[in-house]
């Protein structure tokens, strides 16, 4: 059982703005402009955060013309979601374990 959440994707969605783009990206599949719309933030902020989490490996693009097209990747969401679920699962057996103090 995963017990553990890679703290680096935690750290990803901690930021306001890229939670708010993966809850947009959560609707539908969205290109930069709409991103920008969307949001209210400039297209280089957005472009930051999008490297970000494409490197995460939650969001990956689809090139159409001359536009990119950003999706989540459902799977990697799931298997986050599976291991939240594990910790759950873990804190409450925990709940029933208590250690001594010395």
């Amino acid at each position: 059982m995963l017990t553990s959440v890679d703290p680096d994707v935690i750290r990803v969605l901690g930021d306001p703005l890229r939670l708010k783009i993966v809850n947009l990206l959560a609707r539908e599949t969205l290109c930069m402009t709409h991103l920008v719309e969307e949001t209210g933030a400039k297209q280089t902020n957005l472009s930051n955060h999008m490297k970000v989490l494409r490197e995460a490996g939650l969001v990956e693009t689809e090139p159409c013309g001359r536009f990119t097209y950003f999706r989540l990747r459902p799977d990697v969401l799931a298997g986050l979601s599976e291991r939240f679920a594990a910790l759950a699962a873990s804190a409450r057996t925990a709940a029933e374990n208590k250690r001594a103090c010395p």
